[in-house]
């Protein structure tokens, strides 16, 4: 059965998680107001903007999605990401690098925020089941199975159009992944890194694309990670009874089964300070 990774979100520097009461905890840093998230309530989703780690890179926003289809949006807004006060009748949400994207029930999929490589480019979309954003590009799933994408291609992360029987898909900064639904992985873009050497993966659930690492939970519980580990962010071969994942651009997150959260990578910031967290669940 393939995980729902909603009630997690890690971004450059903070992590987000949803609680079974419907309120959200953020920790890290809150310096564009990316973790103001303690009066938000009946949210039934989370996600945050990412973006890889560099030093003009930093600030975050994070997006809640409420039961009523309604948005939420706190953080940095310098190119209208957070502009979805508005939105209406929303089933999914994915933030990534300076903007948002909404999932209608109808499939269609609204957007806001920077678009200047085209990663906004949306509004063609149809019958989506699943959405995700990376830097500078943004992906989906259809009904169908397989996937599109928009946005800068230059390491061939957009190059999605042969994939086929999806069940899930996250964007990195230069990378793209997908898992089938037979549990089997796929990825494209950036291989330098090694974020793309997930093709003998099996029995996956459920994964998570981060600035230059990927990992992916498994029907047992257990995590997979490939590529970059100069902060420790794939160091997750013992955690255990794990059922959803999120990677940020340094840092990881894994939300066990009985509600609470551990954590891999960097935490310069605060961001993997999670270890009074408890009460996260999966709508």
């Amino acid at each position: 059965m393939l995980a729902d990774s909603s009630a997690l979100a890690a971004g450059r520097r903070h992590s987000v998680g949803r609680c079974r009461d419907g309120t959200v905890l953020a920790v890290g840093n809150t310096a564009a107001a990316e973790c103001r998230v303690e009066r938000w309530e009946d949210v039934v989703a989370v996600a945050a903007g990412n973006v890889h780690t560099a030093r003009n890179t930093g600030r975050s926003h994070t997006v809640g999605l409420r039961s009523d289809g309604t948005v939420l949006a706190t953080g940095w807004n310098g190119e209208g990401q957070c502009d979805v006060a508005g939105w209406r009748g929303v089933t999914a949400v994915a933030a990534g690098w300076r903007r948002t994207l909404g999932l209608l029930a109808n499939g269609r999929v609204l957007a806001v925020g920077r678009s200047s490589e085209g990663q906004c480019d949306v509004q063609s979309w149809r019958e989506m089941v699943a959405l995700s954003c990376g830097d500078w590009h943004s992906v989906g799933v259809r009904s169908d199975g397989s996937a599109v994408a928009a946005g800068s291609n230059r390491r061939r992360q957009c190059a999605v159009e042969g994939w086929r029987d999806l069940a899930a898909i996250s964007a990195g900064y230069l990378h793209t992944v997908g898992l089938r639904a037979d549990g089997r992985a796929v990825a494209t873009g950036d291989r330098a890194t090694g974020a793309c050497e997930v093709d003998e993966w099996e029995d996956v659930v459920a994964l998570g694309a981060g600035s230059y690492h990927t990992v992916g939970v498994t029907v047992s519980g257990r995590v997979l990670a490939a590529g970059d580990n100069s902060y420790g962010q794939c160091e997750v071969g013992d955690w255990r009874d794990i059922v959803a994942v999120a990677a940020g651009s340094t840092h990881t997150l894994g939300l066990r089964a009985n509600g609470t959260v551990v954590t891999a990578g960097n935490n310069a910031d605060g961001q993997c300070e999670v270890d009074a967290w408890s009460g996260v669940q999966l709508p």
